[in-house]
């Protein structure tokens, strides 16, 4: 069975829903000592939390007043009642859930972000999600300004190391100084989970109300130096159509610190500081309460220690220093205790006269056993609903984009559209387009058997649709037919895009398609470049689903390395003298084509990876610099990418910073070079000179 990434549970049985009269009538349990922070704040809504999980129902009574945005990725938003949306729904109200509800989350003035990953499935089922999709999620919520990334599920893997792209989008979080707060499994065991063993993130682990670590909650040796211990056992939160439930395992502990974490970041903000998740990291992990052991409970399940929130306040105001830090998805959750074992359980709304706490119940009646690590079963995977290819509303939305050179300004506008607000105001609705420059091999795809079929009708007898060579020699005869196929971007042979051209210039594009695909059978073709707008997804025939890019054909280009060298610089010069001198810069500028295609390979969406897709297509910018780096003897060493605190207004700029070595004399300082990328369009231009200095390394 694919144990891929999915929430921390079960299969998602139904936890015990509790009626707010059944709420009303209990006693709430501690779970977090907030009394401190909550004095201070509730959060600030210039923090920002993103929640990759399960759809969440925002019309739930919890979430009224808060300030949450849904986003569209692969997996529908709406959630109809089905175990992801339960799951998702549950983990944003302990985050968001508003004071004077039923549910008060921890950080409920913070803004969040919502990006679904699990989907509601056929029967009842859970749809999980792959790690490239995950990935794509993160990069969303760091282009869209998450400050804590919570992610309630993981993948269990016998190393702990993540698929390539997964791993760049974890190390595009600790580069922008972002949190990931991920739940550590509920296997029970010595194992970890991805991305909860990469080393950058903050490991969440489950707790009972003693503070002993539940039978079901992971623990490694990664988990040891990264992770802590936070309630999680029956925790109350919020489900769809209005009701609350009862659920326990870690995806429920994790938001509990997410929201924590922001609620720092919020008192950093209100002391005049900077917001810096990782000092907040740190501070959690110094301030975690070692365990303290007679001999009878194993010190490894306790992580680092329990949450200590009154102890990472104090590491906050004290300005702690950051430490340094160096396929499938599921959700981190339980399976409740039996019927019999429920008990009724309340939250408790804070007033003005009373010391704030942290109103999450936890219900357990005196009687009630621990869960037991035999009953974290695994979770069945079914197919879920199919993404539709984009509408033509999408499709228009995506022309439009493209056309507009450059983008719409960011300009200051009313907050108020006339509509008045409310839940009611779709004025609001006509989100930017999301960009992207991406790199990589073309292939092809039928979607469905029938549409295979009519290729093996239609092409000459014993044809073999599957065979490259005979699908190009069929495609060169029959142009109009590269319309009827899905056209797709890979890496290492995995489909990241569907290229479905659009509007007047659309046969162009399918043209470029086409001949690009027949230059990598017959004509040394290593990378396709596609610029364009995502509109949409659709499913392959093996049942992936991947995004659609409306290409812009003007940035459509393809080509081997050794045909661009030489369009670069040139032909080889017959004098000996010379050679030596082209040879090297011809060694510099294949290192560093070969390190973006192969080594910083990307799913071209931030903005920085667009930047620096761009900077390799853009080779020519290189040129001088691979000249003057081969004329001093130097060696390829890094290459970044970073904000450009200079820019002309209305864009977005980067500086792709290219650094050499000194093989002869590695005591020398480092040689850099800079070059700024504005990306604010969708295709992307460098502005100003390159730069040069040297640097101490």
């Amino acid at each position: 069975m694919n144990r891929g990434v999915r929430a921390m549970d079960q299969p998602f049985a139904d936890k015990r829903e509790v009626t707010p009269s059944a709420v009303a009538a209990a006693n709430s349990a501690r779970l977090l000592d907030l009394h401190e922070i909550w004095a201070e704040t509730h959060g600030d809504p210039r923090v920002c939390i993103a929640v990759l999980d399960g759809p969440v129902d925002e019309s739930h009574p919890c979430f009224r007043g808060s300030s949450l945005t849904q986003f569209q990725t692969l997996v529908p938003g709406a959630a109809d009642g089905g175990p992801a949306s339960k799951h998702g729904t549950h983990v944003a109200s302990l985050i968001f859930g508003q004071p004077d509800t039923l549910i008060t989350g921890v950080a409920p003035a913070c803004s969040g972000i919502i990006l679904p990953v699990f989907a509601d499935g056929p029967q009842d089922s859970l749809v999980v999600c792959s790690q490239l999709d995950l990935a794509r999620a993160i990069f969303q919520a760091v282009e869209h300004g998450a400050h804590v990334i919570n992610i309630s599920g993981g993948q269990l893997t016998p190393s702990g190391e993540p698929e390539p792209l997964l791993a760049k989008a974890v190390q595009a979080c600790a580069d922008n100084n972002v949190l990931i707060v991920a739940a550590a499994g509920n296997d029970g065991c010595e194992c970890l989970h991805v991305p909860a063993a990469v080393d950058s993130v903050l490991t969440v682990g489950a707790m009972d109300e003693r503070g002993e670590p539940l039978e079901i909650s992971n623990w490694g040796q990664a988990y040891q130096t990264q992770g802590i211990l936070a309630p999680g056992k029956n925790i109350l939160g919020a489900v769809p159509s209005g009701k609350v439930a009862v659920k326990s395992g870690t995806s429920f502990s994790t938001p509990l610190v997410s929201g924590l974490a922001a609620l720092l970041l919020s008192i950093q903000l209100k002391r005049g500081r900077k917001p810096n998740p990782y000092a907040v990291r740190a501070a959690l992990l110094k301030s975690a309460v070692p365990c303290h052991s007679n001999g009878t409970v194993d010190c490894r399940r306790f992580l680092a220690g329990q949450v200590n929130a009154h102890g990472a306040l104090c590491l906050i105001l004290e300005g702690v220093k950051e430490m340094t830090d160096e396929t499938l998805i599921e959700p981190n959750e339980i399976p409740n205790a039996t019927k019999a074992q429920s008990a009724a359980v309340q939250t408790n709304v804070p007033d003005a006269s009373s010391p704030l706490r942290v109103n999450l119940a936890v219900a357990r009646a005196p009687d009630q056993p621990a869960v037991q690590a035999s009953e974290a079963t695994a979770l069945d995977v079914s197919v879920g609903k199919a993404p539709v290819v984009p509408t033509n509303t999408q499709i228009s939305s995506a022309l439009t984009t493209l056309r507009s050179s450059p983008l719409a300004p960011k300009r200051i506008t009313p907050s108020d559209c006339g509509c008045g607000g409310g839940t009611n105001c779709t004025c609001g609705a006509g989100k930017s387009a999301t960009l992207v420059y991406a790199l990589g091999k073309l292939n092809y795809d039928f979607g469905t058997e029938a549409r295979r079929d009519t290729f093996t009708q239609a092409m000459p007898d014993n044809a073999n649709p599957y065979d490259p060579a005979q699908m190009v020699d069929y495609l060169t005869a029959n142009t109009f037919e590269a319309e009827a196929l899905i056209w797709t971007l890979n890496l290492d042979a995995t489909p990241i895009y569907a290229i479905m051209p659009a509007g007047p210039f659309a046969s162009v594009s399918y043209e470029r398609l086409r001949e690009a695909f027949e230059g990598q059978l017959r004509r040394g073709v290593e990378i396709v470049s596609v610029p364009g707008v995502i509109a949409g997804a659709v499913t392959l025939l093996s049942g992936q689903v991947v995004p659609i890019i409306v290409p812009a054909v003007r940035g459509m280009f393809s080509w081997s390395t050794p045909a661009l060298i030489t369009s670069i610089l040139g032909k080889r010069p017959q004098a000996k003298k010379d050679q030596e001198l082209y040879d090297r810069r011809v060694g510099g500028l294949n290192n560093y084509l070969s390190r973006v295609y192969y080594d910083l390979r990307n799913l071209g969406i931030t903005a920085g990876d667009r930047a620096l897709n761009y900077s390799a297509t853009n080779a020519f910018q290189l040129e001088q610099v691979m000249d003057s780096a081969a004329r001093g003897d130097w060696e390829l060493d890094t290459v970044n990418v970073k904000t450009s605190p200079v820019c002309r207004p209305d864009s977005d700029c980067y500086d792709v910073e290219i650094s050499f070595f000194h093989p002869p004399n590695e005591n020398v300082a480092d040689r850099v070079y800079r070059f700024t990328v504005d990306v604010s369009d969708v295709m992307p231009v460098t502005i100003g000179d390159v730069r040069a200095w040297s640097k101490r390394h």
